[in-house]
């Protein structure tokens, strides 16, 4: 199964994990921004050697077995004198509250994920 080779850590201690950063709180229907980014506390090398190819954001609702996909960015400049940062923003509005799921892969460490919850008044 491919969950087995997905692998997870403290984002604050390791440079491959996605941090989420979210408000822990929204209001039903209310627009809320969230962004995902690889190396937010120790910077990810961004070479053509060594990088983050994409992230993708997902949202699982309470009591839903699926997750819906929110947002996916490919970060596709990775050296000469052009580099995309590995960080992707998305306006979302939620109904329910639920676990926002985050993705990255480096193209040598492979996958990456982290959680966070967040509570829908």
């Amino acid at each position: 199964m491919i969950s087995a080779l997905i692998k997870s850590a403290d984002w604050k201690n390791e440079k491959h994990v996605p941090a989420i950063t979210a408000p822990e709180t929204a209001k039903a229907g209310e627009a809320i921004e969230v962004e995902v980014a690889v190396g937010k506390e120790i910077p990810h090398p961004n070479t053509l050697e060594h990088h983050i190819a994409w992230a993708a954001l997902y949202f699982v609702a309470e009591g839903s077995p699926l997750p819906v996909e929110l947002a996916r960015a490919e970060f596709a400049a990775h050296g000469g004198d052009v580099f995309t940062a590995p960080m992707l923003k998305a306006t979302v509005t939620l109904a329910k509250s639920g676990t926002l799921h985050a993705v990255s892969y480096c193209n040598i460490h492979g996958l990456w994920e982290s959680e966070r919850k967040i509570e829908v008044k």
